[in-house]
């Protein structure tokens, strides 16, 4: 599949396409003309990625991540732990935004709310 059928198949533009490829997370041979030819299981992988992109993995998350799925006998076990591992992640980061929330509160109670000081009754 040359890259302009994948690029319309996935619903991506070639730029991203070749993105995908310098980062290692496609690969496509070069036929004669010099043209990329991709195999097409890359527009499921295509998809993973954007679907995991959607799922707030960054791509080098998803480049680290890749193998795991591919070379499990059974991709689903593997795939939920991975979400779950994310999952985990999130819910550590909304706890730190909900104390940084806290403290930004308390400040904005303060008579100078960047060196501390008393409340404002």
């Amino acid at each position: 599949m040359l890259i302009g059928e994948l690029a319309t198949a996935a619903g991506i533009s070639r730029d991203t396409l070749r993105f995908y490829e310098q980062q290692g997370l496609i690969r496509a041979r070069r036929l004669d003309n010099g043209y990329r030819d991709y195999p097409e299981e890359v527009l499921m992988l295509v998809n993973y990625i954007r679907t995991a992109q959607q799922l707030g993995f960054t791509l080098a998350e998803i480049g680290r991540k890749l193998p795991d799925i591919w070379d499990a006998a059974d991709p689903g076990p593997a795939i939920a732990e991975i979400l779950g591992e994310k999952l985990k992640e999130i819910d550590a980061r909304i706890e730190a935004l909900r104390q940084l929330r806290e403290q930004l509160a308390v400040r904005i109670a303060m008579e100078c709310p960047l060196i501390g000081g008393h409340a404002s009754t």
